[in-house]
């Protein structure tokens, strides 16, 4: 009995039973889906099972988009005529293809995935498996799983001669067990390998064969054994002789060594591995790669890899590629493993790439890119592997975020249209003008939201310069046309911050004949104020919340939410940045939907071009890239731990002149694991010894809520000399009269929050210092320290960050929102421009990736997004 199957049913009997309301598992039918799939597929072991799953799933994924119980009974009907076939679902059926004319073949329609037909001398062309006569999938905004197709195995630009082929790529045998298969299915792999694989990950097929090397090993250079040089890498053919075995003395570990003779010369070989002497034979010839090292004043080969040169190489004279490795589990071992799975399974991972995208790219087949990419043939073919590898990555991004815009976009919006004099009152509430930028996204903004569309947009600003009153400017809009804005903070130090603000701003303008009402909804608030809050929000009482993600939290609700905005978006997982955005989007029902809240996301992390085009590509954009009238440069130096006191020297002269300053650091409390001060134990320090006559304050994570309240509030009132803090103060903290700001360990922090540490001074009339203590010995800790000395340009630092550390650790967390990337780098801007103007050319053909041809990416997108499923 199949349990998948037998769950299914289940559950689509539940739904018949309740009448088709989708209600028979937690969040509908379409969040079963996914679940659903992995599990089936793990046990499809029969041909055509496969096909079914990809039907069933298409069905489910499309279910809650279905309007009215007619066409959802339909639905459930087609699903258990499906599964019912599971134990002999129709087999696969294939025709000879017609004759074509091109210089190479004609792309083949879908097929299931258990099986690749036996290669022929000329490409089949495999036709759609006949199943049964059920309702067709329903089409809808999300991603359907695809019927899976068969790689092409030719290459596409340019087109190969007939007959043309990487090595390597050769006809596959046809199995029974698909990709998802447990990897003890393999030959030679009992439970010891099985659970070996498993702590590096593996534990099916597909696992292993998506294993890929983590570099390789350049043995191509074969030369005579007189040519050697110390420091060559070379390959040599050569005979062995008087190979013996040896133990070290007083350390009980063996080696082995030997002589090899080519007839032009000789050299020592030696290997740290007493076994090595049971695989080799004396007087026999072997092929061995490796590097040449001086010893002694002699040249020697150590720990050479070797194999015999009547077989096909795979250890030595070739680029070897070099996988990651675990206790018990060895290169060679590896490297054999890999050469039978990708010969034997390479063929049956079907390539999603359309046709016509893969030849107008000039890219690889799926088949030989994993071929090229696990043996390359030259470094030629293994940079076009890794080019086709990577653009996938990026294209089924694009595809994820370019469809996730365009879902968004075709919901029902409201319009907030806000006229000259509506705008004017605003202006004029100002105590500043606004710069030329700030006008620039105000007025993108606008426009946005006078539309019927809900706005999906990104504002993006260098520290400092004024996106909180451009985002209050939407809250206007919003609230002078009878609904409510909310915007959510990462601290309740920010929400509070922006709280009173807010207030301060929306004091002077009336709405309806009264005063704007501006409410904050923290941890912080509890008790009879928090009750209170929630009823007047609830009946449209509050036109404007600002809180921390406390606002998402259930039982919150709201009367009218017309705009969502986000504070520093990146703090957020993009979970709960979807949660904000669909308060006002109430269960519905079948027939109807409501309008969607607009989205406006703030970030003062300025965001490189590569990131706007992947985490933020469903996001418009708008940059404030121009500073307010007054700010100065903040001079920025790098000293070493040595020099700390020059640091506290400056920061008593600053205060001795009526300015305040920050010190910042990496640790609360003191690590044994880290080796880096920490806040709570260096404040009592700096207040006995350092500063005694001065007046300092503590502020970090671990504090309650009202504790660091108070500080803050301390703080701006003047009552505090030096703040220590640790990365509590990144965001959000405004104090004008600050002018210094120490900060310790520096090269714990990345760039782009060392950039934002540096935003907490320089925000008043007075000349400010950003001071860098480090004994960083790493060039990549160096690089980001001298960069930081020498730039006050934000976007050119986050660039720089980028390249530095990736996505994930660019945000200081792992909340980037993109799945992991094993072949593509994000700073690649060309290839993901290229998949972008795909991506986007294919989805104005096809919207919702539902043609044939296009089953199969709409079912790696979805796999590949599996893990946030969100990305605005």
């Amino acid at each position: 009995m199949n349990k998948a199957i037998e769950r299914l049913k289940k559950i689509l009997k539940l739904e018949q039973q309740q009448g088709y309301r989708n209600k028979a598992v937690i969040g509908g039918l379409g969040r079963l889906a996914e679940r659903w799939q992995v599990d089936a597929l793990q046990e499809a072991t029969v041909d055509g099972q496969q096909a079914l799953v990809d039907q069933i799933v298409a069905r489910l994924d499309g279910y809650g988009s279905l309007q009215g119980s007619s066409a959802r009974k339909e639905a459930i009907e087609a699903m258990l005529t499906l599964a019912g076939q599971w134990e002999a679902p129709p087999a696969p059926q294939f025709t000879a293809p017609k004759p074509s004319a091109a210089s190479h073949p004609t792309p083949p329609a879908s097929q299931p995935l258990a099986e690749a037909p036996q290669a022929s001398p000329q490409p089949v062309r495999a036709e759609p498996p006949v199943l049964a006569k059920v309702a067709p999938p329903p089409a809808r905004p999300a991603m359907s799983p695809p019927a899976p197709r068969p790689p092409v195995p030719v290459k596409a630009a340019p087109p190969p001669s007939p007959g043309t082929a990487y090595a390597g790529v050769r006809p596959t045998p046809v199995g029974t067990a698909s990709l998802q298969a447990s990897i003890s299915r393999l030959p030679g792999i009992g439970p010891n390998f099985s659970e070996r694989l498993g702590k590096m990950g593996i534990h099916t097929i597909g696992d292993m064969l998506w294993l890929l090397p983590r570099r390789y090993d350049d043995y191509r250079a074969m030369k005579p054994i007189h040519q050697l040089r110390d420091g060559d890498e070379v390959t040599i053919l050569a005979n062995l002789w008087d190979l013996k075995s040896k133990r070290l003395s007083g350390r009980g570990a063996s080696f082995t060594t030997g002589v090899l003779d080519d007839s032009t010369a000789t050299i020592q070989v030696s290997w740290f591995n007493p076994y090595v002497i049971k695989q080799l034979k004396t007087g026999q010839s072997y092929v061995f790669s490796g590097k040449v090292q001086s010893y002694l004043g002699r040249l020697t080969l150590r720990n050479p890899e070797f194999e015999e040169p009547d077989k096909e190489l795979l250890h030595t004279g070739r680029l070897v590629p070099v996988y990651p490795l675990t206790k018990g589990i060895g290169a060679k071992w590896m490297r054999n493993t890999q050469k039978r799975v990708v010969a034997e399974w390479g063929r049956r991972v079907h390539d999603h790439l359309p046709e016509s995208v893969r030849q107008r790219a000039g890219l690889m087949t799926l088949a030989q890119a994993l071929d090229q990419v696990h043996f390359p043939d030259s470094q030629e073919s293994l940079r076009d592997a890794r080019q086709r590898l990577a653009f996938d990555e990026l294209f089924v991004i694009q595809i994820g975020v370019l469809r996730q815009r365009q879902e968004y976009r075709s919901l029902p919006g409201r319009s907030f249209p806000l006229d000259a004099i509506g705008q004017a009152a605003f202006v004029q509430a100002l105590p500043f003008e606004y710069t030329s930028a700030q006008a620039r996204a105000a007025r993108a903004i606008l426009d946005d939201l006078a539309g019927d569309r809900p706005m999906s947009r990104l504002m993006q600003g260098d520290v400092g310069s004024g996106k909180t009153v451009v985002a209050a400017n939407a809250m206007w809009a919003v609230a002078a046309n009878g609904a409510q804005a909310a915007m959510m903070a990462p601290t309740e130090i920010l929400a509070e911050q922006h709280y009173r603000g807010l207030s301060k701003l929306f004091a002077g303008l009336r709405v309806q004949e009264r005063p704007v009402r501006v409410a904050l909804l923290t941890g912080s608030v509890k008790g009879a104020e928090r009750a209170a809050t929630l009823r007047a929000l609830a009946a449209g009482e509050i036109d404007i919340a600002v809180g921390t993600h406390a606002l998402i939290q259930e039982g919150v609700e709201f009367r009218n939410l017309g705009l969502a905005i986000i504070d520093e978006q990146h703090r957020f997982g993009v979970r709960q940045r979807a949660m904000l955005r669909d308060k006002a989007a109430s269960d519905s029902g079948v027939e109807g939907q409501d309008p969607a809240p607009h989205l406006l996301v703030m970030t003062a992390t300025p965001i490189p071009r590569t990131l706007s085009l992947t985490v933020f590509g469903d996001l418009d954009a708008s940059v404030i890239d121009e500073m307010p009238p007054g700010r100065q440069p903040i001079k920025t130096r790098w000293l070493l731990s040595k020099e700390r006191e020059r640091a506290y020297s400056f920061v008593r002269r600053q205060v001795e002149a009526g300015r305040q300053a920050f010190i910042i650091y990496p640790l609360v409390e003191e690590s044994e694991s880290l080796s880096a001060k920490a806040a709570v134990p260096e404040y009592e320090q700096l207040c006995k010894e350092v500063f005694p006559q001065l007046q300092l304050g503590l502020l970090h994570g671990r504090m309650k809520s009202a504790e660091k309240d108070a500080v803050m509030q301390a703080m701006q009132r003047g009552e505090i000399d030096i703040l220590v803090a640790t990365s509590v103060v990144e965001v959000g903290i405004d104090i004008p009269n600050a002018t210094v700001i120490v900060i310790e360990d520096a090269e714990r922090f990345g760039l782009a929050q060392l950039h934002q540490f540096r935003g907490r001074v320089g925000r008043g009339e007075y000349a400010s210092y950003c001071i860098l203590i480090s004994d960083a010995t790493t060039p990549n800790a160096a690089e980001r320290l001298h960069a930081l000395e020498q730039s006050q340009d934000g976007f050119a630092l986050a660039e720089k960050d980028l390249q530095l550390r990736g996505p994930g650790d660019f945000f200081g967390t792992r909340q980037s929102g993109l799945p992991d990337l094993k072949m593509a780098k994000l700073s690649d801007l060309r290839t993901l421009e290229l998949a972008r103007v795909e991506a986007a050319r294919l989805l104005q053909i096809d919207p919702d990736l539902s043609m044939p041809e296009h089953l199969a990416l709409a079912r790696k997108a979805r796999q590949f997004w599996r893990s946030e499923g969100d990305v605005s």
